[in-house]
């Protein structure tokens, strides 16, 4: 019984990532196995933010080169099957937490005061959410597309193996 407790713990703790697949839709009758060969569409970016943003976006590219991999897919110059398109968003979100009737003041002396609950902010960070799309060139068709998104590391070095646990569980979603 100790065992099945200590098993289950562990299988949950691995499983609560922050990491969330917001969607995951084929389009009827596709099959991946019907497809050999991949390639991506040319990334468009601007604004301040493009050499981060590319750096990123190479990293991400490897990934989803070594699922599709996994798969069964090659790359291709040449005539893809199948065209991979890549959209990245990037957010600053505040992280609050609501103050409780705890959190009044401890008041003596005259009662001439108000308290209300607040929104309080504890901290800020970055979420990044990325879809995939998986496009037939022959007739410009949607095959499939997934989104997943999660919290970004605020140490870079930590950055490549949030997007490997990020696309892993994309691609798991893949037949």
């Amino acid at each position: 019984m100790k065992t099945l407790s200590l098993i289950l713990i562990v299988l949950i703790a691995f499983s609560c990532s922050g990491i969330r697949i917001l969607n995951s839709e084929s389009n009827q009758g596709f099959k991946l196995s019907n497809y050999k060969t991949y390639n991506f569409y040319k990334l468009q970016v601007s604004g301040d933010t493009t050499a981060n943003f590319t750096a990123n976006a190479e990293l991400l590219k490897k990934e989803i080169e070594k699922q599709l991999m996994l798969k069964g897919l090659l790359l291709s110059n040449v005539e893809p099957g199948l065209r991979i398109n890549i959209g990245i968003v990037v957010q600053e979100k505040i992280q609050t937490r609501e103050t409780s009737l705890q959190d009044a003041p401890r008041y003596i002396g005259q009662r001439n005061y108000s308290w209300k609950s607040e929104e309080i902010e504890v901290g800020r960070y970055k979420e990044g959410t990325v879809t995939v799309h998986l496009v037939d060139p022959t007739n410009n068709t949607l095959m499939w597309k997934g989104a997943v998104e999660g919290a970004l590391p605020s140490n870079k070095s930590k950055l490549p193996s949030t997007i490997k646990k990020g696309m892993e569980k994309l691609f798991s979603q893949l037949i």
